[in-house]
Order: structure tokens, then sequence, then C-alpha cells
């Protein structure tokens, strides 16, 4: 007798309602992305990477030249949301407190007294957008990332939580790097993606440019609630995942190590640094988000191979030698895939 590996596991951990609320997304997605598709011009699986960074609690860095339209998805996907969005620019004289806020000195004018007043930041909204995020210095981006860790901000003795939900959608331009702090790897481990913005098509482009060019104005409208989301966030964390989707996701993390020996020669040769236990933890969880934007109510191996890319590529950190043969990290995570099939059917 032999069952199919990706078969449907026991869903007991989903109650009725949880199904409810995944037919209620599944139906939503597609409404979102037509209310996208309004004011984006493609950029599809970017667009989904995002929401399922979204539904996971997580965060995510975009990387794609200028003009293509990053700031733009970011701000729409938060008004399609009905989500608050603040946009910070980074700059190499930003300080902390402009992103977090700061204590001023105030009088009350009935009193007399002088009092310290805590004056909010951009950093109190739902979704952030942090652009050019390698373009302030460490300390300045130190600050931002405690906030998307802690979900709260401290100033002297006071702890002021941050709005949930709660997301940071980073940018970076990948061709000039002068006059940059690029993100040590280990805050770069933060963000659950690093999504690439590529070039739109020929057709795509010629769409825009008439969009653009015209007198086209698109009407927005909300189609999901900040508590929809947090509603949401929950219920992905219970779509279950069967132990062989748990296993691959290992595999594919610890195989990404030179030093492993689950390593193959190619990650000996092209490999410094691979993936930490972070990434097989996204692994499993985007694909939990991914499964329920599909309308399923399990996360399979092949939803694992669909995140790979997105999940592993900032995490993997290539050899010189592999840079000069013009072998990147996004290389390495396709032999990994390749190389690394999922069984179709195991033997019980």
């Amino acid at each position: 007798m032999s069952t199919t590996l990706n078969a449907p596991p026991n869903d007991s951990e989903l109650t009725g309602s949880d199904k409810d609320t995944i037919e209620e997304l599944k139906n939503a997605h597609a409404a979102m992305r037509e209310q996208l598709e309004r004011v984006i011009v493609g950029q599809s699986e970017v667009i989904d990477q995002l929401l399922m960074a979204i539904f996971c609690r997580a965060h995510a860095l975009l990387v794609g030249v200028p003009g293509l339209a990053k700031t733009l998805l970011v701000s729409t996907v938060a008004r399609v949301l009905d989500l608050s969005f603040k946009r910070i620019q980074f700059t190499p004289d930003l300080m902390p407190a402009d992103i977090t806020g700061t204590e001023v000195l105030e009088e009350d004018m009935t009193t007399g007294k002088r009092i310290f007043k805590f004056v909010r930041g951009p950093i109190f909204a739902n979704m952030i957008l942090a652009d050019e995020i390698n373009r302030t210095p460490p300390k300045t981006q130190a600050a931002l990332l405690e906030a998307m860790q802690e979900h709260h901000v401290t100033i002297g003795e006071e702890t002021y939580p941050l709005p949930e939900p709660f997301f940071v959608l980073a940018t970076q331009n990948p061709i000039e790097q002068e006059g940059t702090y690029p993100l040590p790897e280990a805050q770069l481990d933060r963000f659950m993606f690093n999504i690439r913005v590529h070039y739109p098509s020929a057709e795509e482009e010629k769409a825009i440019i008439k969009r653009v060019a015209g007198t086209y104005k698109a009407e927005i409208e909300k189609r999901l609630s900040a508590e929809q989301v947090l509603r949401l966030q929950d219920v992905v964390r219970r779509v279950p995942a069967a132990d062989h989707v748990v296993e691959y996701a290992a595999q594919l993390a610890r195989a990404s190590r030179p030093k492993e020996a689950e390593a193959p020669d190619f990650v000996r040769e092209m490999v410094a640094w691979g993936a930490g236990p972070r990434a097989g933890i996204y692994l499993v969880l985007a694909s939990k988000a991914r499964a329920i934007l599909k309308g399923r109510y399990h996360a399979t191996t092949e939803d694992v191979r669909a995140v790979a890319h997105p999940v592993l590529r900032h995490r993997v950190i290539t050899t010189f030698n592999a840079e000069a043969a013009g072998i990147g990290s996004d290389e390495v995570v396709s032999m990994l895939i390749e190389q690394f099939q999922p069984k179709a059917e195991l033997e019980v």
C-alpha cells in the first residue's frame, strides 16, 4: 500500500471557523489582486510574496532598481488592507529618534510645571516602508531592526507598543553601492523574504507607459481590515505541515551549509556560509501562508520549493570564486532544489 507524500495530513488543528477564514482569504486574495492590478501592472509573484510575509507576521526586503514601483506597490497594499502606512526615506544623516520618536519638554499652562511628553515617530504605523535602508548608518538601522523584532519602542524608562499588525518592508537599490551601509548578515536574517523586483515585460511596460502618461486614475477599495489580518496570522500558524514537509524544509536549509554532512559538493565549493535554523522556520511558515492563499488547508513540499528562493537567497553567502564565475545565491538555491527532489510517494 502506498500513499502520496503531499496528501493532506490530519487537519484537526484547524477549526471550522479557521476553514471559513481560509475560504474568506481565498476569495479576498482574488479581490485584492484585482484591486492591486488597477494600480500595479504585472509583478504578480512579488505581490504574492509580499502578502505571504504579511500573513506570516514577518518582514520583507524588496531589492530592485529605481523606477519599478516598489513604493507604489507597498502603499497600495496598505490601502487595500486598510492599514496605516508610513514611508521613511533613509539618508546618511537620519538619527534613531527620527524613526522611533523622542521626548520633548512641555510646560503645563495651568500649573506652570514642565513635563516630558513623548512625540511618536513615523514607525508607529501598521506598515512601514523603509526606503533604501542601506543608506543610513548602522545605529539607525539597529533602532529599526530592534522595533521589528520586539514590536515596541523603548524611550528612557518607558516602553511604547507598536500598532498591530506591524510590518517593515525595506527596499534596497542593487546598483549604486557608493556611500551605503550594507546590512550585516545577522540583520538580514531578520527579514523573512528577500524579494527580487524585476523589470516588466515588453507588454507590461507599454501598459505602464499608457497609464502613467495618460489620465488614468485608479479607485482602490479596501478588502481586508487590520482585525482580519490579525486573525489570518493566527490561522497561518495552525495550518498543518506534515512531518515530511518539515523534514524537506530542514533538509534544504541544512544542505546549504558547506560543513554539514548533507551538503553536496557544489555547496562545499561555492558557499562560504549557509542558512541558519531561522531559514527552515520561515520555509515552513511561508509554505503555510502560500497554502491558504491558494485556498488549501495544509502545506506541501511544493509550497516549500515555491518559497525557497525568497527565503534562502539572502541567507546563502557565496564564495569569491563562485561570484567570479557568475554564480550567485539564486543559482545555488536553484541547484539545491534540483538536487533535493521530494519523493512522490512513501511506502507504508
